[in-house]
C-alpha cells in the first residue's frame, strides 16, 4: 500500500513538473501569434458593433494586437527563432466560426465578450510564464512588455 501511495504520489508530481515546464521559444512565439490572429480576426467582426464600447474594445484589439505581434517578431528575430505565418489552434478557429455565425447584435457581443475574457487568460498566463521562465532573452522581455497590455484588456472587458 506504501509503495503504491509512494508511486501515485511521484506521478503527481511528475505530471507537474511536466506541466510547469515553459513553452520553448519557438512554442511561445506559435502561440503568441495564434492568439494575437485570433484576436485580431474575430476584433474585425465586431467593428461594426453597435455597442459603443464593444466597437471602441474591438478597434483596441486590433491596434494592440497587430503590435504585440510585431514585437513578437522583432524578438523572435533578435533571439535567431525561425518565425512562421501565425496560425490559430482549432479552438480558436471553431470560436471565430461560431462569432460569424451569429448576427449582429446583443447576442454577438455577449458571445465576443466571453470568448475574449478566456483568450486574454489564456493569453496573460503565456507572457506571465514565459516573461518568468523563458529561455529566450529578447521573448522573455517582450512577454513582459505585452503581460500588462493584456491586463489592461481584462479590465476593459470586465467592465462590459
Amino acid at each position: 500500500m506504501k509503495t503504491l501511495m509512494l508511486c501515485a504520489a511521484v506521478a503527481a508530481l511528475t505530471a507537474t513538473a511536466v506541466a510547469a515546464e515553459p513553452p520553448t521559444p519557438t512554442e511561445f512565439v506559435d502561440k503568441a501569434g495564434a492568439s494575437d490572429t485570433f484576436e485580431i480576426d474575430s476584433a474585425r467582426l465586431m467593428v461594426t458593433s453597435k455597442n459603443p464600447a464593444i466597437k471602441a474594445f474591438a478597434t483596441q484589439m486590433i491596434t494592440d494586437h497587430t503590435k504585440s505581434t510585431k514585437m513578437v517578431q522583432a524578438s523572435a528575430r533578435l533571439d535567431h527563432v525561425a518565425l512562421e505565418k501565425p496560425s490559430m489552434t482549432v479552438s480558436q478557429r471553431t470560436d471565430l466560426t461560431a462569432l460569424k455565425a451569429v448576427p449582429a447584435g446583443k447576442t454577438k457581443d455577449d458571445l465576443y465578450v466571453k470568448q475574449q475574457k478566456a483568450a486574454h487568460d489564456d493569453a496573460l498566463a503565456l507572457m506571465q510564464d514565459y516573461s518568468s521562465n523563458g529561455s529566450a532573452r529578447h521573448l522573455k522581455m517582450t512577454a513582459g512588455k505585452i503581460a500588462p497590455v493584456v491586463q489592461k484588456h481584462q479590465s476593459m472587458l470586465s467592465t462590459m
